[in-house]
Parts: C-alpha cells; sequence; structure tokens
C-alpha cells in the first residue's frame, strides 16, 4: 500500500521525536491510507503531555486541553495532538467523568472504539496495529476493540457508529459485535439528537443506505426513528408493489441520487433526497384501507407523511433548509403531473421551480422500486413530464409572480388600489400567462387587469 502522509504533518510528528517522544498519525486517517483512501482529517498522538506540546510548537490553541489535545497551528493549517490516554469511569454513557495521561501507546489504543481505527503510524516504526486491524481490513469487518458490551456501555453511539461504517466501507459486523448492539441497544436513549442525526446521516448519504435494514433488524430504529419499524411489517396489496413499506423505502433510498461520484446534485441535495425518501412512505401503515377492487390505498399519506416528517426532523434537530425541502417534497411526491405544457407550468408554479429537479429525482427513485411489470409506463410518463419541464425552462416561460411582466407597483401606478384585492388580481393575471404565456407582457396584462 502507498502511505502518503502529508509534510506538515511529519513536520509535527519529527518535531516531536525529535525532543524525545513518541508520535504516530493515529485513527481514522490509518484506516483510510490502508484501505487506499485519502483521509479528510489527520490526527497526531504523542507521549508528549499538553504542556510539553506547547512549549515545543510556538503556535497552539487549547482545543481541549482538559482531555490532552492541544491544535498546532502551521501557516493555515491546524492540526490536533492528542496526548496518550486512559478514559475514567463513563457515567451517562457517552463521556469519561475524567481522563489521565498514559506513556503507553497500547492502552490509548485500548480505549478506542473498532480495532479498525485503533491503529497508529509513523515512518520510522510503521504500523502499530495491537489488535489486528489491519487483518479486519482485509476481511471487511468491523469489530470491536476487547469486550464489546463494555465499549458501547462506556459509549453507546459507538453502536450507530459501527452500522455507519460498515455502510461507508460496505463492510460486516463481527458476530459478537453484532450481539452486543442488540443488547446495548437501549442505551441510545441517553445520546443526544444532534449525535445521533449526525451518525444517520453519514449512514444514509453513503454508498450502501440498505444499512438501515439493519438499524432495523439490530433494534437500533426501534429507539432513534421508531416510526419506520411499522413500515417495514405494513405489506402493499396493490397492483403498483409487490415489496412491503419498509423494503419500497430501502430500495428508493438505495435508488435516489445515485453514488457518491455521481455528480448530478450536491452534497446538500443529496442529503436532502436520501432523507426525503426514507421518510416519504412513513405514514402509510396509518392510512393503509382495503378497497372493494381488493387493492390497498393509502390516502392522505402525503400529507400525513409530510407532518410526521417534520416532527422527526425537527426531533432530530435538523437545519431549518434541510426540514423545509424533505417536507415539501414529501408533500408532493405522489403528484401526477399532467402532460401537456399548461398543466406543466401550472405543476411549476404550485411546486416550486427549485424543488423541480429534486421532485422528478424522487419520482424516479420512487417508480424503481416498485412492481417491474409497471416501471416502463410511470417512468416514460415521468420522462414526458422533464421534457415539458425543460422546455418551459429553456424559453422562459412565466411560473410564478416573479417572473410575471407587470407587479404591484405598476398596478398603483394605474391606479388600482393596493389590498387584498390587489394580489388577487395578479394571481388572476398570472393565472392567464400560465394559461397562454404569449399574454406575459407588461401593456397586454395592463389592459387585462384595467379591463377585467
Amino acid at each position: 500500500m502507498k502511505i502518503q502522509i502529508p509534510d506538515k504533518v511529519n513536520y509535527i510528528i519529527n518535531t516531536l521525536m525529535s525532543h524525545g517522544y513518541e508520535a504516530y498519525i493515529v485513527g481514522g486517517c490509518v484506516r483510510d491510507m490502508a484501505l487506499g483512501k485519502k483521509p479528510e482529517d489527520w490526527d497526531i498522538t504523542t507521549s508528549a503531555t499538553p504542556i510539553q506540546v506547547k512549549k515545543i510548537f510556538s503556535r497552539t490553541v487549547d482545543t481541549g486541553i482538559q482531555h490532552g489535545t492541544v491544535t498546532v497551528l502551521l501557516d493555515h493549517d491546524h492540526y490536533e495532538v492528542t496526548t496518550y490516554r486512559l478514559d475514567g469511569v463513563y457515567e451517562d454513557n457517552r463521556h469519561p467523568k475524567e481522563v489521565s495521561f498514559t506513556s503507553s501507546l497500547t492502552e490509548d489504543l485500548k480505549r478506542r472504539d473498532f480495532t479498525i481505527n485503533a491503529m497508529a503510524y509513523n515512518k520510522e516504526e510503521g504500523f502499530i496495529d495491537s489488535f489486528n486491524g489491519l487483518e479486519d481490513l482485509e476481511k471487511g469487518i468491523v469489530r470491536c476493540v476487547g469486550d464489546p458490551e463494555e465499549r458501547f456501555s462506556e459509549d453507546a453511539l459507538r453502536i450507530l457508529r459501527a452500522v455507519r461504517f460498515s455502510a461507508q466501507l460496505d463492510f460486516s459486523i463481527e458476530a459478537n459485535t453484532l450481539e452486543a448492539i442488540k443488547n446495548k441497544v437501549e442505551l441510545l436513549r441517553n445520546i443526544s439528537a444532534e449525535r445521533i442525526r449526525i451518525e444517520l446521516m453519514k449512514l444514509l448519504v453513503s454508498d450502501h443506505p440498505e444499512r438501515i435494514r439493519l438499524l432495523y433488524e439490530t433494534g437500533i430504529t426501534a429507539v432513534v426513528l421508531p416510526e419506520f419499524d411499522k413500515t417495514m411489517t405494513t405489506n402493499q396489496i396493490n397492483k403498483y408493489h409487490i415489496y412491503s413499506v419498509g423494503e419500497h423505502i430501502i430500495r428508493t433510498v438505495m435508488e435516489v441520487a445515485g453514488p457518491l461520484d455521481d455528480k448530478r446534485f450536491t452534497p446538500k441535495e443529496r442529503a436532502i433526497l436520501r432523507w426525503t425518501m426514507l421518510l416519504h412512505d412513513i405514514e402509510k401503515p396509518s392510512t393503509i384501507t382495503f378497497g372493494a377492487d381488493k387493492q390497498n390505498h393509502f390516502h392522505g399519506h402525503q400529507e400525513k407523511g409530510a407532518a410526521t416528517a417534520k416532527r422527526i426532523l425537527k426531533r432530530l434537530k435538523f437545519d431549518n433548509e434541510t426540514l423545509d425541502s424533505v417536507v415539501h417534497l414529501i408533500r408532493w411526491h405522489d403528484h401526477r403531473f399532467v402532460l401537456n405544457p399548461t398543466g406543466m407550468r401550472k405543476a411549476i408554479n404550485k411546486i416550486g421551480k427549485e424543488y423541480m429537479e429534486l421532485l422528478f429525482e424522487v419520482n424516479r427513485a420512487d417508480n424503481s422500486a416498485k412492481n417491474p411489470d409497471i416501471i416502463g409506463l410511470k417512468l416514460e410518463k415521468l420522462e414526458g413530464a422533464r421534457k415539458l419541464y425543460e422546455d418551459i425552462i429553456k424559453k422562459g416561460q412565466c411560473v410564478n409572480l416573479k417572473d410575471l411582466d407587470i407587479n404591484g407597483r405598476d398596478l398603483i401606478e394605474a391606479g388600482f388600489k393596493p389590498g387584498k384585492e390587489l394580489g388577487d388580481l395578479l394571481d388572476w393575471l398570472l393565472d392567464r400567462v400560465l394559461e397562454e404565456p404569449s399574454l406575459n407582457n407588461k401593456e397586454v396584462l395592463l389592459q387585462l387587469a384595467l379591463n377585467k
């Protein structure tokens, strides 16, 4: 394997070693290097105490000095340097009550979560792999360091991290570690919503979001996303579906936005799309009916699902942009487009031009996870809708009040009084333009207003 460490990281390690201390890169960056990936962050561990690190380097910041971490500043870059440490008793299933420093690298690595994250490296000694992390990387296994039940009792977030790493790396979870997850899953109730959201997000936007199924099988969703569990046991007797609601959801999440190297969508849009699909049918179990046609129907699941999604995303402390976008897309995810220019202009007006590309992707993913016998016709109709949309955008046709060639100020200058009736008049003019785009001319619109 090719090992490339940035010059500044090597400089910090070599400087610490020249002063008589041990120093290595450690954790995720070592794992990523061993996998041939470029690390996002470089963490350095050392036998030097924080005070000694501060004496050696002229520019430092006390990032978390009580936990042994000092940030070393080199030009415009910064690197965290942490002293070997031992964790004290964990009282909240998340943080140690106190930490103490140690001179033993092995003791420091022993407290870490998984073997693949418990390796250190420097150029002089190579890999320090006391817990067979390299072997587990080779086998594609996520395994706890030491006793998995102890590791999860110390920090319950590791339960979610195990599944998240299995999704990001496409690894399996070692049997004892998996059993410990099931035994300790209730401890996740002690973890903050923000931390749970971050781990769920990383899993969802990975190339293997189907590991959501593992969250269900281990009981994790029962704790962190209980609304999902009912979908897994709700069958769909309907000609358009061959999967349970939950299996359909999982397949749509797998389908939407493509793999990570698909650049059609920004990372933010990718996250919005994945969360939309995870929650788009969340209220199908509560709206299920059996019709005279001997088919299941789910009337109103869009609106009810949007409301439930909003509650879930608020509970997980999502930012407003993501929350609003996901809720809006869920509300409109089952919209049937009228396949003519007027119908499409009206749809764009109702849904919002800024959401159309995302909604088309939601529709594509949703249809792709239905009965394969009917997918072809549905995707054909969707492509027809997309072409209508693209033609409207290409021609620059008016689809909202912002595009209208007249505004309230123009009408007031023409003698109309401000107020609700003025707003109603603008809406009426927009409706005329949605029907006939050639009317979008200021003089024409003014005359229409005066005649009305």
